[in-house]
């Protein structure tokens, strides 16, 4: 597994992907580092996420589809929604998640598993939402 550095709203986060999204790992990869911005979300409980619009996450030129995908993420799991119903996103659980948009509920391949830095996850969610959008990197750790 590959070790993802997350820094964000001041805080160091470790993550590893997961073997069960193997294309959105390969493709999430390749846009490394990748700086976004992580705003609270506004449907699924405790949440933050990357709002992507539009955007395609491709592997090999194909579109990256649906491999080991929840709408139950556990804290510290980090989610890719390819698209489709809702526009396309990054969703990061620091809590209570039922991953979900004004369409209903949703579901993201789960390729990011936080391992260190997890005790700080409450806090992160209580910034973004207070103080609003933050930066955010993933890099390789």
């Amino acid at each position: 597994m590959t070790r993802i550095r997350i820094q964000a709203a001041g805080f160091d986060f470790v993550a590893e992907t997961h073997p069960d999204a193997p294309q959105t790992v390969a493709a999430f990869l390749q846009l490394l580092p990748y700086r976004q911005k992580l705003i609270h979300v506004r449907w699924s409980g405790e949440g933050c996420w990357v709002p992507l619009g539009e955007f395609r996450l491709t592997n090999e030129g194909a579109p990256v589809g649906f491999e080991n995908h929840t709408s139950h993420p556990s804290r510290g799991d980090v989610l890719f929604y390819p698209g489709g119903y809702s526009e396309t996103e990054i969703i990061l659980a620091y809590g209570a998640c039922s991953f979900a948009s004004r369409m209903g509920t949703l579901a993201g391949n789960h390729f990011l598993t936080i391992v260190e830095g997890r005790e700080h996850l409450p806090e992160l969610g209580r910034r973004v939402l207070w103080e609003g959008a933050q930066d955010v990197v993933f890099s390789l750790a």
